[in-house]
Protein backbone atom coordinates (compact mmCIF):
# COMPACT_ATOMS: atom_id res chain seq x y z
CA UNK A 1 0.00 0.00 0.00
CA UNK A 2 1.25 3.19 -0.82
CA UNK A 3 0.23 6.62 1.09
CA UNK A 4 -0.16 10.33 0.44
CA UNK A 5 -0.70 12.49 3.32
CA UNK A 6 -2.32 15.76 2.85
CA UNK A 7 -4.21 18.75 4.95
CA UNK A 8 -1.83 20.40 6.58
CA UNK A 9 -1.44 23.95 7.05
CA UNK A 10 -1.04 26.64 9.77
CA UNK A 11 -3.25 27.26 12.36
CA UNK A 12 -4.09 29.23 15.55
CA UNK A 13 -4.49 27.81 18.62
CA UNK A 14 -8.34 26.43 19.36
CA UNK A 15 -8.45 26.07 15.51
CA UNK A 16 -9.33 22.90 13.30
CA UNK A 17 -7.70 20.85 10.50
CA UNK A 18 -8.86 17.83 8.74
CA UNK A 19 -5.72 15.90 7.52
CA UNK A 20 -6.39 13.18 4.39
CA UNK A 21 -4.41 10.02 3.75
CA UNK A 22 -5.34 8.20 0.08
CA UNK A 23 -3.90 4.90 -0.10
CA UNK A 24 -3.34 2.94 -3.08
CA UNK A 25 -3.22 -0.73 -3.04
CA UNK A 26 -6.55 -3.67 -3.27
CA UNK A 27 -5.29 -4.66 0.46
CA UNK A 28 -5.95 -1.27 1.71
CA UNK A 29 -9.70 -2.61 3.38
CA UNK A 30 -7.58 -5.31 5.49
CA UNK A 31 -5.09 -2.97 7.05
CA UNK A 32 -5.41 -1.36 10.19
CA UNK A 33 -4.14 2.64 9.79
CA UNK A 34 -2.81 4.97 12.04
CA UNK A 35 -1.63 8.19 12.31
CA UNK A 36 1.48 9.26 13.37
CA UNK A 37 3.29 13.12 13.87
CA UNK A 38 7.05 13.85 14.58
CA UNK A 39 7.71 17.38 16.35
CA UNK A 40 11.35 18.96 15.44
CA UNK A 41 13.89 17.40 17.52
CA UNK A 42 11.28 14.75 18.68
CA UNK A 43 11.01 11.00 18.19
CA UNK A 44 7.79 10.23 15.65
CA UNK A 45 5.44 9.07 18.06
CA UNK A 46 1.65 7.26 17.46
CA UNK A 47 -1.67 9.36 17.31
CA UNK A 48 -4.08 7.44 16.69
CA UNK A 49 -5.42 4.20 14.62
CA UNK A 50 -8.29 2.58 13.66
CA UNK A 51 -9.16 -1.10 12.80
CA UNK A 52 -9.89 -2.64 9.05
CA UNK A 53 -13.15 -1.98 10.14
CA UNK A 54 -13.46 1.08 11.20
CA UNK A 55 -15.59 -0.68 14.40
CA UNK A 56 -12.56 0.07 16.61
CA UNK A 57 -10.32 3.55 17.48
CA UNK A 58 -7.31 4.08 19.67
CA UNK A 59 -5.82 7.44 20.29
CA UNK A 60 -3.24 8.76 22.45
CA UNK A 61 -3.62 10.39 25.78
CA UNK A 62 -2.34 13.73 24.24
CA UNK A 63 -5.22 14.18 21.68
CA UNK A 64 -8.00 11.96 23.25
CA UNK A 65 -11.31 13.83 22.99
CA UNK A 66 -9.64 16.35 20.30
CA UNK A 67 -8.50 14.29 17.42
CA UNK A 68 -10.93 12.07 15.55
CA UNK A 69 -9.73 9.14 13.32
CA UNK A 70 -11.85 7.86 10.68
CA UNK A 71 -11.65 6.25 7.15
CA UNK A 72 -13.65 5.36 3.55
CA UNK A 73 -12.75 1.89 2.77
CA UNK A 74 -14.76 2.65 -1.21
CA UNK A 75 -12.33 5.60 -1.40
CA UNK A 76 -9.33 4.11 0.05
CA UNK A 77 -8.80 7.34 2.44
CA UNK A 78 -8.47 7.41 5.83
CA UNK A 79 -8.70 10.71 7.96
CA UNK A 80 -7.81 12.90 11.20
CA UNK A 81 -10.17 15.43 12.21
CA UNK A 82 -8.13 17.75 14.37
CA UNK A 83 -9.96 20.34 16.42
CA UNK A 84 -8.85 22.19 19.51
CA UNK A 85 -5.18 22.31 18.26
CA UNK A 86 -2.69 23.28 20.52
CA UNK A 87 1.09 24.92 19.28
CA UNK A 88 2.38 21.42 20.84
CA UNK A 89 0.32 19.24 18.51
CA UNK A 90 3.05 21.21 15.63
CA UNK A 91 4.15 18.31 14.01
CA UNK A 92 4.50 16.79 10.58
CA UNK A 93 1.99 13.59 10.19
CA UNK A 94 1.78 10.71 8.59
CA UNK A 95 -0.14 7.62 7.89
CA UNK A 96 0.65 4.21 7.67
CA UNK A 97 -0.46 0.88 8.03
CA UNK A 98 -0.63 -2.63 9.33
CA UNK A 99 -2.55 -5.84 8.95
CA UNK A 100 -1.44 -6.05 12.79
CA UNK A 101 -3.28 -3.77 14.95
CA UNK A 102 -0.08 -4.12 16.87
CA UNK A 103 2.60 -2.41 14.67
CA UNK A 104 0.25 0.26 14.08
CA UNK A 105 -0.35 1.15 17.64
CA UNK A 106 3.23 0.77 18.68
CA UNK A 107 3.13 -2.50 20.95
CA UNK A 108 4.42 -5.39 19.22
CA UNK A 109 7.79 -3.20 18.60
CA UNK A 110 7.96 -4.05 14.84
CA UNK A 111 8.89 -1.36 12.46
CA UNK A 112 7.00 0.44 9.60
CA UNK A 113 8.99 -0.84 6.16
CA UNK A 114 8.81 2.73 4.54
CA UNK A 115 7.32 6.51 4.97
CA UNK A 116 5.41 8.70 3.00
CA UNK A 117 6.07 12.29 2.84
CA UNK A 118 3.73 13.66 5.63
CA UNK A 119 2.32 16.94 5.91
CA UNK A 120 3.16 19.83 8.23
CA UNK A 121 0.89 20.81 10.94
CA UNK A 122 1.43 24.23 12.40
CA UNK A 123 -0.06 25.81 15.38
CA UNK A 124 0.74 29.34 16.37
CA UNK A 125 -0.05 30.34 19.83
Amino acid sequence: VQLVESGGGLVQTGGSLRLSCAASGRTFSSYCMGWFRQAPGKEREFVAAISWSGGSTYYADSVKGRFTISRDNAKNMVYLQMNSLKPEDTAVYYCNGDFDMTVVVGTSGLPFDSWGQGTQVTVSS
